[in-house]
């Protein structure tokens, strides 16, 4: 997919994930072995995809920059470790 094509995207939230098109997946160092994890990806509109790992043609999450950083620094401040 060339980048004129990339730049004319729209992604919605449950969308597939396969019809995002040419982004890197990529996934926490601490996932298991098992692959139950999500992955993230940049899209060029600067907005963040995420999907699971395990259904990697399945629906796609889309969330803005500033919705992945607020859930990023809650995860560092412990508000998500009763749910582990």
């Amino acid at each position: 997919m060339g980048a004129h094509q990339r730049a004319k995207l729209e992604c919605d939230n449950g969308m597939p994930a396969a019809q995002i098109g040419d982004v890197r997946w990529r996934k926490s160092g601490r996932s298991n072995p098992n692959g139950e994890c999500v992955e993230l990806a940049d899209l060029p509109d600067g907005r963040v995809a995420m999907r699971n790992s395990r259904f990697p043609c399945g629906p796609a999450l889309v969330y803005t920059k500033a919705e992945i950083a607020a859930f990023i620094q809650g995860a560092k401040d412990g508000d998500f470790d009763d749910l582990a």
